[in-house]
């Protein structure tokens, strides 16, 4: 027969009728019969694979397969699975395969992994060998950041790799997340404070998703915050409800400001990044005073203004921790020089009197002139309970 590719039925016909007088000959091993043999049967077997696919077997199938061939029952999956309930739902179609469940199934039974997981996003979680249990997910689960999620705490801590790697997509996250929790950014580079990376992560990712909810329709653009702006909007702390006064100005200039309380061992007051354009600004009001709120929205500020072009880096700052990163200390500056200038600061006030005057004349909060004397001569008892008004009450949160 003329060796040939097999592209219809008639061609499948012929070349199944010579397979079988091929077979009735028995060809010796190397002869010009045997090889036409296996030629043949490769060139049948590619024609019925793209002609006639055999759907993969579900998990489930697959589960129930190797059970029958190695004479398992369902109690000798609960290594693999977790307890006699769990096996008896995941066997009923009643409960999911976790990615932990897979992992242990694929080692134990030998099941190829792409039969257990037959989605995309899911083998992709599989791989990233990230130990998503690391993540703070008592946390997550008391502050509800996973929305979409009903479940107990238990269920949380069972499905954590779907979960969380899930969130962190949707938050715009590569999926490649390694490289993120590895990265220091801004003043965290050069903090000697253990901080918790994952549990940084996930705040990130909240960020991104109470911005995108938040839905501010305003573009930004660049160059928008200056010295004299920023100056602009120091001045609406001079009011009792400033720091919503604020929030609301920066809206109509497409910068969002997200009040999110840190997570343990993040020691974050605030950060700022771009997202699709746009600046975030986030605030965890750590330390839940005037003065701090209002040092640091400029601090965050003065990032935009000095050190973005408009991509997805990220400052993230601990304001109590000194920095080699000389971004941060212009940051500050600037932050300094917009709420209180140097040449009026030079001759700072000591009484309650001379405080009072001189943030009359700034037109800002007296609590923050207070709060630059205590930082500045690094006594933050001065002036005993005055000047110490709480963020958290004025925005209500």
């Amino acid at each position: 027969m003329n060796l040939k590719i097999i592209k219809n039925a008639n061609d499948h016909a012929e070349a199944l009728k010579r397979l079988d007088e091929l077979f009735d000959l028995d060809p010796i091993e190397g002869s010009k019969e045997s090889n036409e043999l296996d030629v043949l049967a490769l060139l049948i077997e590619q024609y019925e694979m793209e002609k006639f696919p055999i759907d993969k077997p579900t998990p489930i199938e697959a589960i129930k397969f190797r059970m029958d061939q190695q004479g398992l029952k369902a109690k000798d999956l609960v290594p693999y699975i977790g307890s006699a309930p769990k096996v008896s739902e995941v066997l009923n179609n009643k409960r999911s395969l976790s990615l932990s469940m897979i992992r242990k199934l694929s080692e134990g039974l030998d099941i190829p992994v792409d039969i257990l997981i037959q989605d995309c996003d899911s083998l992709e979680t599989y791989h990233d060998n990230l130990d998503y249990r690391q993540f703070p997910l008592v946390e997550i689960f008391k502050r509800g950041y996973l929305t979409n999620f009903s479940g107990s705490l238990n269920d949380l801590k069972e499905y954590a790799s779907e979960h969380i790697s899930d969130f962190l997509k949707k938050a715009g996250f590569n999926s490649n997340f390694q490289p993120m929790l590895a990265r220091s950014s801004a003043n965290l580079s050069g903090n000697s404070k253990e901080f918790d990376a994952y549990a940084r992560l996930i705040w990130q990712a909240q960020i991104i998703h109470k911005a995108n909810c938040l839905n501010i329709n305003q573009e930004y653009t660049v160059g928008t915050v200056t010295k004299e702006w920023m100056q602009e909007v120091a001045k609406l702390s001079w009011y009792q409800s400033g720091p919503q006064l604020a929030i609301e100005h920066l809206k109509k200039f497409g910068i969002t400001v997200v009040l999110e309380k840190h997570l343990p061992k993040t020691y974050l007051d605030g950060a700022v990044c771009f997202h699709n354009g746009k600046p975030i600004i986030a605030l965890t009001l750590r330390r839940d005073t005037i003065d701090n709120f209002w040092f640091t929205l400029m601090h965050e500020l003065a990032h935009i203004s000095l050190h973005f072009d408009q991509n997805e880096e990220w400052f993230l700052d601990d304001l109590e921790q000194t920095c080699d990163d000389p971004r941060e200390d212009e940051a500050n500056a600037l932050a300094r020089e917009v709420l209180i200038p140097n040449n009026v600061f030079y001759n700072y006030p000591h009484t309650d009197k001379g405080i009072s005057d001189m943030a009359s004349h700034l037109r800002i909060s007296p609590c923050i002139v207070a709060g630059r004397i205590r930082f500045e001569s690094d006594n933050f008892k001065l002036f005993g309970q005055k000047f110490r008004d709480r963020t958290s009450k004025i925005l209500k949160i």
